[in-house]
């Protein structure tokens, strides 16, 4: 009996160590601040919602937009990268958002409702305190595709609309996106990556057709129309482009969707928008270079910030 109650403190003083431990971690770590707005809705669907952190700030702050991913069916703005809130003590404030998602809706609409987000912001600019005209774009995957296809697109705005959200400006300064497709059409991608690419379970939902429908006209016009590079014109705004996935040929034995985030989506965007003398970097988790550093610097020199 003795021995028993000699364990049993023991495992008690043990856990009581861990908890002190914990808790010790816990007051060190640096809290997330929470947003000055929070679920603020841009639009009528349940989505429509976004949060906002504002930086302090006497004059107009620029705004970095966080776009999630998730193959265009799944994914939350409560994803937002932790290393983005620090740009608030560079004087910009972050806005994280969410869109409809598919089955529910089919391309282009994840693409515009995330441009009525950008547009809302503008529109409550003075407000928020926001400078309307520095506006960056952050994603990933398919937040990612989404951000080139919006800082490529021609502005979506519509002067004359009954809605004052959508007379707002959709431009982008620049944009800085993980693991980002270029394009969207299957059979471009089966030539840069892989047939395993190529056949991204995602991509279904996101067209509103199956694999056995590629080849038809109307399926080839809708790749055209989602492929963020189709876009690409001389007057478009720089990227920073940063991928994880292996480089090289895909294994034999690579599962559906397996290299939708290679980096030679992001050597086809480099090519062209080098041609067009456009500031695209491309960057690899191989290459052990301080690219959260190297990031905050391009947005910041891109968004006409000074750095502290």
């Amino acid at each position: 009996m003795a021995l028993r109650n000699r364990l049993v403190w023991r495992v008690i003083c043990f856990c009581l160590v861990l908890m002190s431990a914990s808790e010790l971690v816990a007051q060190r770590a640096p809290r997330r601040p929470q947003p000055d707005l929070k679920n603020e809705q841009y639009g009528s669907h349940h989505r429509h919602v976004l949060d906002l952190w504002k930086a302090d700030s006497d004059s107009p702050t620029p705004l970095v937009v966080y776009i999630h991913g998730g193959g265009f069916h799944a994914g939350s703005k409560e994803k937002l990268p932790g290393f983005l809130l620090n740009l608030l003590d560079d004087g910009v404030s972050v806005m994280a958002i969410n869109y409809r998602l598919s089955p529910e809706v089919i391309m282009p609409a994840h693409y515009l409702d995330c441009a009525r987000a950008i547009q809302y912001a503008r529109l409550h600019a003075e407000e928020w305190n926001l400078d309307p005209k520095r506006v960056a774009a952050v994603g990933g995957s398919a937040g990612a595709g989404t951000s080139l296809w919006l800082g490529f697109h021609d502005d979506l705005a519509d002067p004359d609309n009954e809605d004052p959200v959508l007379r707002e400006s959709t431009r982008l300064h620049c944009m800085a996106v993980f693991g980002a497709q270029s394009t969207y059409d299957p059979h471009v991608i089966r030539e840069l990556v892989g047939d395993a690419a190529a056949k991204h379970p995602a991509l279904p939902g996101f067209y509103g057709f199956g694999f056995d429908d590629i080849d038809t006209p109307e399926a080839k016009e809708k790749f055209r129309i989602a492929s963020p590079i189709t876009y690409l014109t001389k007057d478009d705004p720089p990227v920073y482009a940063f991928y994880s996935e292996p480089r090289g040929p895909l294994p034999d034995n690579a599962r559906p969707g397996q290299g939708i985030h290679h980096i030679n989506f992001g050597i086809k965007l480099k090519d062209a928008m080098d041609k067009l003398k456009i500031e695209c970097i491309v960057r690899h988790n191989d290459e052990k270079k301080d690219t959260t550093t190297e990031l905050r610097q391009f947005l910041l020199r891109n968004l006409d910030v000074p750095e502290n």
